[in-house]
């Protein structure tokens, strides 16, 4: 039996799928939208896109209490 260290192939193999695994995670990871009870929430730069409006146009709807859609604060 073989004494595997850092230079040896399978150990070399195994960190490699490692990396990989980990960046399709991040991958993943990077668009995610929070969820809270099953709902969707999206950020203001979502919205303002969606809707094609500024986010000084979401924040003025806001200041002004229109209720144009619902808005949540999450602090995560």
């Amino acid at each position: 039996m073989d004494i595997l260290d850092k230079k040896s192939a399978e150990v070399i193999s195994f960190f490699t799928v490692l990396d990989e695994m980990l960046e399709s995670i991040r991958f993943a990871l990077k668009d995610r939208s929070s969820t809270l009870n099953g709902e969707r929430y999206l950020t203001n730069r979502d919205v303002s896109q969606m809707l094609s409006v500024s986010i000084r146009c979401l924040q003025e709807w806001r200041d002004k209490r229109r209720r144009v859609i619902s808005l949540y604060m999450l602090n995560i």
